[in-house]
């Protein structure tokens, strides 16, 4: 039998897998940043989730551009919050647990690079660690028309394993203001997620209108 193996003393004792849900939430500089900030202040609402949040340079104008909340609003949400450009933050690496990672919204820029596996900034490295470690990655991509390359970038991430989310409204619900719309195309990321919510309740079918179609 062999002697066990030595304990590499620089390493110490592993650290405790955490008892919260580590979510890492990117906010790029796509049109839709009250997507992003709505999103934070509905996981500030669920126990035991942390948000560990990255704004790109992009991201960071187009909240002042597009809100009236300030920089400092948007990353008080969060209780980690990394620069864009530090690429050996903690969210860089696979050994880091995470729960998965939202790119809300989700700029094409941001999708290609993630789907070309250009990590050169750390929502892009974040994305392509939480894809090869296999986690869930949820894209809301705001983008309006699409061309063939934006399609072929999408299928790209389809086929990797990312989820393509993008905030289409829906009526069915019939929303009242704008943020019933925000609102409801979050709640399906809380779904693929598997966070609890209430925002959207489940549909249970309509009661037939009118006469019944003849056979």
């Amino acid at each position: 039998m062999g002697a066990a193996l030595p304990e590499d003393a620089r390493r110490g004792v592993p650290a405790p897998v955490p008892a919260v849900k580590r979510l890492v939430v990117g906010i790029s500089g796509a049109s839709g940043a009250i997507y992003g900030i709505r999103f934070l202040e509905l996981l500030r609402g669920i126990p035991d989730v942390e948000a560990h949040l990255i704004i790109s340079d992009a991201g960071r104008r187009t909240i002042v551009e597009e809100t009236d909340y300030s920089l400092g609003d948007v990353e008080a949400l969060a209780p980690r919050r990394y620069r864009n450009r530090d690429i050996g933050a903690a969210v860089a690496s696979g050994s880091f647990k995470t729960d998965g990672m939202v790119i809300v919204p989700c700029s094409i820029k941001s999708a290609a690079a993630v789907a070309h596996c250009m990590s050169d900034t750390l929502i892009a490295r974040a994305a392509d660690v939480t894809l090869k470690e296999g986690r869930p990655l949820i894209l809301v991509v705001r983008e309006s028309p699409l061309h063939l390359g934006h399609l072929r970038v999408l299928t790209a991430l389809a086929e990797m394993g990312a989820v393509v989310l993008p905030p289409m409204p829906a009526f069915y619900h019939r929303p009242k203001q704008i943020d019933d719309l925000i609102v409801h195309t979050l709640a399906r990321v809380l779904d693929r997620l598997g966070l609890p919510h209430a925002l959207a309740p489940e549909w249970q079918g309509a009661p037939p209108r009118g006469r019944p179609p003849r056979e």
